[in-house]
């Protein structure tokens, strides 16, 4: 819902992502401008079952305050659980200090804090992993296993279960491919082209090549990039970049749906 980094494009929107596993929905990263993007895509603002923050940057939360009180003029009540770095509790007891008195719905914040990949959320079709990202304040990614049934069992034993991977806002660093090993898909930022690289390495970030490298050291199965800098105008050619590495690459666009 969200394909552009910190500063505004006119036809794209800040950082976010709605995860469907089998009608649950789970909300990565709120932008400002979400809820309306939610409006657009239809989804439901009571069905989401928990929102995932990776850091406290505002093209990565600024849209958190208008969601939160739409779910409440929506009729929420059932319980909303939010993940993220420990600085995110203060920006939540703010806005319930201040515009959350009459919510009908508990927040329940869960404050991040880990060195390697570490299960945080649990529920009927998936496991949500969080692991350290390398950027220039604490930042998150985050893993998104499916529960594997015993109906899959039956139906093929030999499944593994569908697997998405997250990674916005992170520099390269050696450990990341073998967290998101095998993934079946993977979403990882390409902010800059490869001759902006001094830029990235400055703002800790990546270019469309680094991420490429990161699916293909990762076995990934797919990689979407995205969160791209206002300084791209061809992103024909940053595509090309990833493709030369990682031919399986897709370069999102603000409403792209992909299936798998």
């Amino acid at each position: 819902m969200g394909t552009a980094s910190a500063m505004p494009i006119s036809d794209r929107n800040p950082s976010a992502q709605m995860l469907n596993a089998n009608g649950r929905l789970f909300l990565i990263d709120c932008g400002e401008g979400t809820q309306q993007q939610m409006r657009r895509c239809h989804f439901s603002f009571v069905r989401v079952e928990a929102i995932f923050i990776s850091h406290i940057h505002g093209d990565h939360l600024f849209g958190l305050f208008g969601l939160l009180n739409s779910m409440a003029m929506y009729g929420r009540v059932a319980p909303l659980d939010i993940y993220g770095p420990q600085a995110l509790g203060s920006v939540l007891n703010f806005y319930s200090a201040f515009f959350g008195s009459d919510d009908n719905f508990e927040i329940r914040f869960h404050a991040l804090s880990c060195k390697e990949p570490e299960v945080v959320h649990t529920s009927k079709c998936l496991t949500v992993s969080a692991f350290p990202l390398n950027h220039k304040i604490e930042c998150y990614g985050f893993r998104f296993d499916e529960t594997v049934t015993d109906r899959h069992a039956e139906a093929n034993p030999e499944y593994k279960g569908k697997s998405y991977a997250y990674c916005s806002d992170t520099a390269p660093f050696p450990e990341l491919p073998s967290w998101v090993k095998g993934v079946n898909v993977l979403y990882h930022e390409a902010t800059y082209p490869r001759e902006m690289a001094d830029k990235a390495e400055h703002r800790f970030h990546s270019t469309s090549e680094q991420a490429a490298r990161c699916a293909l050291k990762a076995g990934a199965g797919k990689l979407i990039i995205g969160h791209y800098s206002s300084r791209i105008t061809d992103f024909d050619a940053l595509l090309e970049e990833c493709r030369s590495v990682f031919p399986e690459t897709v370069a999102a666009s603000d409403g792209d749906s992909f299936e798998f």
